[in-house]
């Protein structure tokens, strides 16, 4: 049976105090209804003796706290799972927002998920296909792993993104694959171009969205996350799929979190973020992996902007502790209109050497990675010294690590619009750039490998 109470202490906009109550869940729903028949949906965020803070999902303009009543619903945030959320557009707390019916399914998960057990885990050793070659051969994205992109204000995130969701593969083609992408704190805009790219591209049809707009409420930006994985969870350990979890922007995830935790006048941590917020990142990032005897998975591309490209802000500095490397934008490259514009040598991806090789990319693969990296990182060096010497001071081998440097950022690095390279593809680009340097000068990659692919 559920009560009413009359209670409202106060309410501080979406935050709302109710005294005078026995004790109730933490993160548990409660419906308010004013006394003209509205509804409002809130969730606790703190619970103590005789009284509860909730926080709204919707603004309350008006509402004063004489003339509300609070209901508790004895339940969590769930969400409807079935195959039928396939091809399917939600916004931050599950609800339809493509027009067409609920999904019909009597089963119901939890979104308050847990963390795979570590000693349940399966150490990710599968290549995942992006189609981007920078990622691909240099800084692999492996099942089961998480990798996040940093990024910056005004740099093609969403649109790598997008690229991404729309080219993902398994080398075994006969493996379901699902994508679900969740996009936080974004522009009306911004959402139709997302539902606009995945339906253009046909990428819709295995794919499930979460969109949350910049005007809805912080508490559904904290929601989406939640929702995205119980969507993934589903579609991976009980129909067997393998699920990319692309989430963007983890940075206006993390200021929503902030935001409830100053109007709850929580004592405030780094740069007035709440202590703990790297374990919030946690219980999300932690969610992504392969279970021993399941066969789907959950790989994690979260997103996130460092707000003046600063590595060192606690956003992307709590998120490389949890994850297992790092994509980075360069605005360098963007400017020069190089896209997508990956700083390769920045980038990291610490599970590579697990996902790449023979039977997995192909035999030279590790090798030409660790030359490619190598040539790369002198050519810039090169260029550095050039840029204060002259070109004319430099020697005959030094000018072809300058040409080395230059093609490898417009024809690797770079890849036109729309352009999807297979592994095979990538790597035979790789070589045919070593080309322009002298056999002598490829120290990383064995005298076999010179013989079949250096000619």
């Amino acid at each position: 049976m559920l009560f009413q109470y009359k209670s409202i202490h106060s309410i501080k906009g979406q935050l709302v105090l109710i005294t005078d109550i026995p004790p109730v869940k933490y993160l548990e729903l409660v419906r308010f209804r004013d006394n003209q028949g509205r509804e409002y949906l809130g969730q606790v965020l703190e619970s103590g003796k005789n009284y509860a803070v909730a926080q709204l999902f919707e603004q309350t303009q008006g509402v004063g706290s004489k003339n509300i009543k609070a209901e508790f619903l004895g339940k969590t945030l769930e969400f409807k799972v079935s195959q039928e959320i396939l091809g399917r557009i939600f916004n931050g707390i599950g609800e339809p927002l493509d027009s067409l019916a609920p999904i019909l399914s009597s089963e119901k998960r939890d979104v308050n998920g847990l963390a795979i057990n570590p000693y349940a885990r399966e150490y990710p050793d599968d290549f995942v296909q992006t189609g981007i070659s920078s990622i691909d051969v240099l800084n692999t994205l492996v099942r089961g792993q998480k990798l996040p992109i940093f990024s910056g204000s005004g740099l093609p995130h969403n649109k790598l993104a997008i690229d991404i969701a729309r080219q993902v593969t398994l080398t075994s083609a006969e493996e379901n694959f699902g994508v679900i992408f969740g996009a936080m704190g974004i522009t009306f805009e911004e959402a139709q171009q997302f539902i606009s790219a995945f339906k253009e591209s046909g990428a819709l049809n295995r794919s499930v969205l979460f969109l949350n707009l910049a005007d809805d409420p912080a508490i559904e930006r904290i929601a989406l996350p939640r929702f995205a994985l119980t969507a993934a969870e589903y579609l991976a350990f009980e129909l067997n799929f393998h699920v990319l979890v692309i989430l963007t922007d983890m940075t206006n995830y993390a200021e929503a979190v902030r935001e409830i935790a100053n109007a709850r006048e929580e004592v405030p941590g780094r740069r007035g973020y709440p202590g703990y917020l790297y374990t919030d990142f946690a219980s999300i990032y932690e969610r992504a992996g392969k279970i021993k005897g399941r066969q789907g998975s959950i790989t994690q591309l979260p997103i996130l902007t460092m707000p003046e490209d600063d590595k060192t802000h606690p956003i992307p500095d709590l998120t490389g502790y949890i994850t297992e490397g790092q994509i980075v934008l360069s605005r360098e490259l963007h400017q020069q209109g190089i896209y997508p514009p990956v700083d390769v040598l920045a980038s990291l991806s610490r599970l590579r050497d697990k996902g790449i090789g023979e039977a997995k990319t192909r035999f030279e693969h590790p090798r030409l990675a660790n030359q490619l990296f190598s040539s790369y990182a002198k050519g810039k060096e090169i260029r550095s010294l050039a840029a204060i010497l002259g070109e004319e001071s430099l020697s005959e081998t030094d000018k072809k690590y300058l040409e080395f440097a230059k093609r490898f950022e417009e024809e690797f690095v770079g890849q036109k619009d729309n352009i999807n390279r297979s592994i095979i593809q990538s790597l035979d680009k790789g070589w045919e750039l070593l080309k322009i340097l002298p056999k002598e000068e490829l120290r990383r990659v064995k005298p076999e490998d010179l013989e079949k692919f250096y000619k």
